[in-house]
Formats: structure tokens, C-alpha cells, sequence
């Protein structure tokens, strides 16, 4: 039978020092109760629905898009499709041109996975914010081809402005009207030696209103097992 024979943790810690997008709540982890004192350990949780590696649904941009609840699970777990852009520079769109070698390899169910190096490099320092983004081209090109699943390991897939210009969410936009998952500030994706790894980026399961939730992120060789 089918068994996972690798797994690889692509997720950021998850505690009180992780590096949040501008204006987004900063976690908080404290001591509900000790072994000492109640005789079991148990933390209270603070955290922002697009905290540490996270996922979106198509409600964090669009109102009348699906909530978290509402997501199909399997737009969580598929084929990854790793695309190298490593070698931008600060600020630096991953256009069409650069994407493109990798379209025969995208189908429906595929979630492709940009890989730009810079959680590994740069996270925890203010450089974290002038990572590369998503061209808004090649993004229709590849909803065009059926990919509804996308990630990266920035903190944000479009571009993260800091300065008096309006945010450009052109990408968020395009994939929340598709119905599509977003997941970002994944890492440790040079770990990923494997051709054709299944990911998952399956979400803690919020209810309610949730505009998405943290994940723990992975990616697996999966085999036969004996």
C-alpha cells in the first residue's frame, strides 16, 4: 500500500516572535495552567487567522467568496510543482516567462509552490517585506491552465508595500474570484529533493467567518510500503 516515506516540514514556529504582516494581530503565547499547580500544561493562544504558515480562502478578499468552512479539503493537498526563483532580486515580479517551463507539469489539483528563498534568508529581519511576488500575468495564466492552489514562501504572494502607495492585491484577487487556496510564508524548500513531492497545506479548521488559518505545511514522497 501507498505510505509516506519522507516528510518534509515547510511550516515557520508558530510562537510570540514570528514575523506578521503589517498591522495583522502579534501572537501571544502564555501559561493557562502547570503540572505543578493543576497538575497538567495547557497554553492560552492568541493568534491572527493569517498567522506563522497560513492558508487564505477566497472570503480573506472577496466577500461573498467561500469561507474557510466552505473550501473543498482537497484544494489543500496535491501534486507540487516547485518553481525556482531563487535567483530574484528584492521586489522582483515572477513573471510568465519564468513560470512558463514549468506549465506542463500543471493540471488541475496541482499546487505550485513558488520558491523564492527568502523565509530561509531573510525571515525575522525587515528585509523579509522586499521579497519577490506573483506577476498578476502569470497568475492568470496558470488559473488559466487549472492550478487553484498556490504558495509561497514569503509573507505575502503579492506585493508587500510599506510606503504611501496603495496595495496591490491583484493576485489575491484573481485566485479569490476563482475560488482557489493561497498559502504563504512557508519555508525550507531547498529541503525538497523529491521530483514530484504531494503537499499539504491542510488548515487548523476555524469556523465561523474565518478568512483562513494557520497550517502546518509539508511536503511528502510518497511510495509503496511493504
Amino acid at each position: 500500500m501507498s505510505t509516506a516515506i519522507k516528510v518534509i516540514d515547510l511550516s515557520l514556529v508558530l510562537d510570540d516572535d514570528t514575523q506578521v504582516y503589517p498591522g495583522d494581530p502579534q501572537p501571544r503565547f502564555t501559561v493557562a495552567t502547570r503540572i505543578e499547580t493543576e497538575g497538567y500544561n495547557l497554553l492560552a493562544v492568541e493568534i491572527g487567522s493569517q498567522s506563522g504558515t497560513h492558508v487564505d480562502s477566497p472570503y480573506h478578499f472577496l466577500g461573498g467568496g467561500f469561507r474557510l468552512e466552505d473550501c473543498d479539503p482537497s484544494l489543500f493537498v496535491g501534486a507540487g510543482v516547485i518553481v525556482d526563483a531563487r535567483h530574484l532580486g528584492p521586489r522582483e515580479r515572477i513573471t510568465w516567462d519564468l513560470v512558463s517551463r514549468y506549465e506542463p507539469q500543471m493540471q488541475s489539483g496541482s499546487i505550485v509552490v513558488l520558491h523564492t528563498g527568502w523565509s530561509e534568508k531573510h525571515y525575522g529581519t525587515g528585509r523579509y517585506f522586499d521579497h519577490p511576488f506573483l506577476d498578476g500575468d502569470a497568475c492568470a495564466h496558470m488559473l488559466e491552465a487549472g492550478v487553484r492552489t498556490f504558495a509561497i514562501d514569503a509573507i505575502n504572494l503579492d506585493e508587500t508595500v510599506l510606503d504611501e502607495r496603495d496595495p496591490d492585491f491583484t493576485c489575491h484577487l484573481q485566485i479569490a474570484a476563482a475560488g482557489g487556496i493561497i498559502s504563504e510564508n512557508l519555508t525550507n524548500l531547498s529541503a525538497v529533493d523529491m521530483d514530484s513531492p504531494l503537499i499539504s497545506l491542510l488548515p487548523i479548521r476555524f469556523g465561523g467567518d474565518a478568512d483562513g488559518a494557520p497550517c502546518r505545511a509539508v511536503a511528502m514522497q510518497v511510495g509503496e510500503g511493504r
